[in-house]
């Protein structure tokens, strides 16, 4: 590309038949899940597919969807991964834990969530010094982003979460051009910069984990003269689309099948419909097929200016389970019900995402049983051990919370 674009493989991200390339994709899951995945297999067969056989992305529609929600209860089942490994657990990197619970296997090749696309759609290059605010800690954010940063060529300060003073000071001390993470974090990055008088360095983000709405992708850009450009991928199947310089909705990514299902009738939604994000990958580490990622969106109809031949979803619209996503973490009701049923004073209780100043809150508002309050900052403490947020925890009156409440509602805008 010219005029100073951003730099990209045009083999890998714009085959000349995208359909194509989808259908190869699509028959080399299906193959490695027969030979190397017992719960890919079971699926498979039910749906009439025992033999590894050239029948593209439409093969697959009678194959029953695997949902992402369903992985905690199905690893509890068969530990420690369901019988989904491709390989001997002996020869894994990493083994990580994202919320839920869910065991996640990270496999020895470079870059194994394929994160590097998505980083050089952003501008970021080789020798660029770039702050990852992702945790390194159990859940796999900050491998993630950091195996795609060094595959570019990049040099990474592993920050992780938290320490905002000593991030802020650190990256303008190292004249970091470039961050990874929430765009939230990003923002309270740059206000404490400026609370302690330090002159931000970033010139280009990328950002992932969390909702970027409009209005605060205009106050990063706008006030700080950042670049801020959106990836989107899973622990399970790695980076599934990412924005070009475009940004004009997420590229598919390379190496990865995306359907877009109607959640009710499973059938392909037409663009502009939405449908949950359901991913197919041939890793041979840990092959998926029809993996439901509970995401919500619907593809694009056109085509992008960027020149890339793949498909683009339209950004996150909501989630099909009841999973709330709060500060780049799942928070699921089986987690809230882990930590409050059948504590002393707890009645009934419902978690409440919403968001002040572009920083999500999640509260839990507690009914508590007559005459005896439950200690508020035990519950806070459960909590944090259980969905690793920290969440305020308020008692409200009697009567408050219906008995077929929902435990979680998020109320946030965009």
């Amino acid at each position: 590309m010219s005029g100073g674009l951003p730099l990209w493989d045009p083999a890998a991200e714009a085959p000349a038949d995208w359909a194509a390339a989808q259908d190869e994709i699509a028959d080399e899951a299906v193959r490695l899940a027969l030979e190397r995945s017992r719960e890919g297999t079971v699926r498979l067969r039910a749906a009439g597919v025992a033999h590894p056989e050239r029948r593209g992305v439409a093969g697959l529609r009678d194959v029953a969807v695997l949902a992402k929600d369903d992985l905690p209860k199905l690893q509890a089942a068969d530990p420690p991964f369901a019988g989904m490994l491709g390989v001997d657990v002996g020869v894994l990197r990493r083994i990580h834990r994202s919320p839920g619970p869910i065991n996640d296997p990270e496999g020895q090749h470079a870059d194994y969530w394929r994160m590097a696309p998505a980083f050089r759609a952003a501008g970021f290059r080789r020798r660029e010094v770039v702050l990852n605010t992702f945790s390194y800690h159990l859940t796999p954010g900050g491998h993630m982003m950091d195996a795609g940063l060094r595959a570019v060529g990049c040099v990474v300060v592993p920050g992780g979460v938290g320490n905002t003073a000593a991030q802020a000071a650190l990256a303008s001390e190292l004249g970091a051009t470039g961050y990874a993470g929430t765009p939230q974090f990003l923002l309270a990055l740059l206000e404490r910069g400026r609370d302690d008088g330090i002159t931000p360095t970033f010139r280009r983000a990328l950002v992932s984990g969390a909702p970027l709405p409009l209005a605060l992708r205009n106050l990063l850009e706008e006030s700080s003269g950042i670049s801020v450009f959106q990836a989107y991928g899973t622990a399970d199947a790695g980076a599934i689309g990412y924005e070009c310089e475009a940004k004009d909705g997420w590229h598919i990514a390379p190496g990865i099948v995306v359907e877009v299902l109607n959640p009710g009738t499973l059938e392909p939604c037409a663009p502009g419909d939405l449908g949950e994000v359901v991913v197919t990958s041939a890793n041979p580490v840990y092959p998926l097929v029809r993996f439901g990622t509970g995401d919500l969106s619907t593809f694009l109809p056109d085509k992008c200016r960027c020149g890339r031949t793949s498909a683009r979803l339209a950004g996150f619209h909501g989630r099909v389970g009841e999973g709330v996503k709060v500060r780049g973490m799942f928070v699921h009701p089986r987690q809230l019900a882990e930590a409050l049923v059948g504590v002393s004073g707890v009645l009934r209780y419902q978690g409440v995402a919403t968001e002040e100043d572009h920083r999500d809150i999640l509260t839990v508002h507690v009914e508590a049983v007559s005459g005896r309050p439950p200690d508020l900052e035990l519950l806070a403490a459960r909590l944090r051990g259980t969905t690793r947020v920290r969440a305020e925890v308020r008692t409200v009156a009697p009567g408050t919370i219906a008995e077929d409440a929902r435990p979680i509602v998020d109320r946030r805008q965009g």
